[in-house]
């Protein structure tokens, strides 16, 4: 429902002192002319085409405004797909982002993401996580802030379920979430972005990922991690299990060592003829902004309403030009009348 607000365009700090000046030059006005009102050949009218002046100023520093609701948006025409590894691995705290400070693979991969979101103003994500198996979390949606907080709930998967990560477990997902998007918005650049820290230790051979091309416009695989590698915590449902304890190497019964694998990362990128990065302590995703970002922009309706404000001071300027243009016919007038 549409309704009446104030907005002051410069702010209530010096809207309201402009409206308060305004008035008291309104009250000023009345007491003058009560007090001059036989000694002075001001007439009623102008006293009353001043303070009406007076008001009409007051009232456009406050600024009227329109208060809309509306459920659609403008976005730009680029889609942005993230999959982001939660292996056990991703636990490893052998990562850096834009620092020197050790974290997690998978807390460099969350600032990834949210650093991502703002590669992209006003465009839309779609989110993927996987590990043993591949899940959309996050369909196509023009709300980064849903990006954002689907990233602080990423967890590493149980080190229980892992039978041996395998990277090309998201293809099949990412293959239906770029063909969905493709065919709802066929003009639309779809952008991927795949972060991982590289390592398969599954026995199987690894399937290409050059089946996506056809759906991308560009791609990129960032790599997490370091190549010196640490302990994998052992954990359940994410959490540590107990500190200390890491997964064992069934070959030598010692705690296994997980490495960061940038040629892997990078065989994939040139799977998807996409670009490889890798995130340390001076790299971070400033330098991954796709140049096949769309110029182009669509609107999209959804199920969220949000406010727009328009201001409505047109009626008010026309009215003051009226009463100062009254104001200059009476000041002509007046003179002629004392020549």
């Amino acid at each position: 429902m549409n309704h009446l607000t104030l907005s002051p365009a410069l702010g209530w700090p010096a809207g309201a002192a402009i409206a308060l000046v305004m008035l008291a030059c309104a009250v000023t006005q009345i007491v003058l002319h009560v007090r001059r009102c036989t000694d002075s050949d001001e007439t009623i009218w102008a006293c009353v085409r001043r303070v009406l002046l007076c008001a009409l100023v007051a009232v456009m520093a406050l600024t009227p405004s329109m208060v809309a609701e509306t459920n659609s948006r403008a976005v730009n025409a680029t889609d942005v797909v993230v999959a982001v590894d939660v292996t056990g691995s991703m636990a490893v705290k052998d990562a850096q982002y834009g620092s020197d400070e050790q974290i997690s693979r998978l807390d460099a991969a969350k600032q990834a993401v949210k650093d991502i979101t703002g590669l992209y103003p006003n465009s839309s994500f779609a989110a993927v996580r996987f590990g043993a198996s591949s899940t959309l979390d996050v369909p196509l949606t023009p709300d980064s802030n849903a990006i954002g907080n689907w990233a602080d709930t990423l967890a590493p998967e149980a080190t229980s379920v892992s039978a041996g990560s395998t990277l090309d477990v998201p293809i099949d997902r990412l293959l239906l979430t770029c063909k969905s998007i493709h065919e709802q918005h066929p003009d639309d650049a779809i952008v991927l972005y795949l972060v991982s820290d590289g390592e398969q230790t599954a026995t199987k051979t690894r399937r290409t990922f050059s089946s996506l091309r056809r759906y991308l416009s560009d791609a990129f695989t960032v790599a997490v991690g370091s190549e010196q590698g640490g302990n994998v915590p052992l954990s359940v449902d994410g959490v540590d299990d107990a500190e200390g304890q890491w997964v064992t190497d069934p070959d030598t019964g010692q705690p296994g060592i997980s490495r960061m694998n940038t040629e892997t990362m990078k065989t994939i990128a040139d799977e998807l003829s996409g670009t490889a990065l890798v995130l340390d302590g001076s790299h971070t995703m400033r330098d991954g902004v796709s140049k096949e970002t769309s110029d182009k922009w669509r609107v999209t309706r959804t199920n969220k309403h949000r406010t727009r404000t328009v201001a409505v001071v047109w009626p008010l300027a026309i009215a003051a030009g009226l009463l100062l243009a009254c104001e200059l016919g009476a000041w002509l007038a007046q003179s002629r009348r004392l020549l």
